[in-house]
């Protein structure tokens, strides 16, 4: 949906957050990561929320998103699971996006 206030920078880092990451498993040894990845996607649909707004709070929300992004992807790459790999590349996408906009 075209937003004018959605700058192509802003659309950039809209884009990458909008990924959903992989949901919490019954396996156990798996629950941090579907609890960061819970934690990840509602900080990403955040930020979401603030960049199309064009909110001035937005690039300081973009920083903690990269850092958040960064963890869930650590967090991720430990599993195996096609779901995890592909989660983790997602928010590495992301907090690559995200940190671009924390320095706009």
């Amino acid at each position: 949906m075209a937003n004018s206030l959605v700058t192509e920078t802003n659309q950039a880092c809209l884009d990458a957050c909008a990924y959903t990451c992989c949901l919490p498993s019954a396996d156990s040894a798996m629950a941090s990561c579907g609890q960061m990845c819970l934690d990840c996607a509602a900080l990403c649909r955040l930020c979401e929320l603030l960049l199309a707004r064009g909110s001035a709070l937005a690039d300081r929300i973009c920083q903690l998103c990269a850092e958040v992004c960064d963890a869930c992807a650590s967090e991720c790459e430990r599993f195996d699971a096609q779901a995890c790999q592909t989660c983790a590349q997602a928010c590495r996408a992301c907090a690559e996006q995200c940190r671009g906009m924390a320095t706009v």
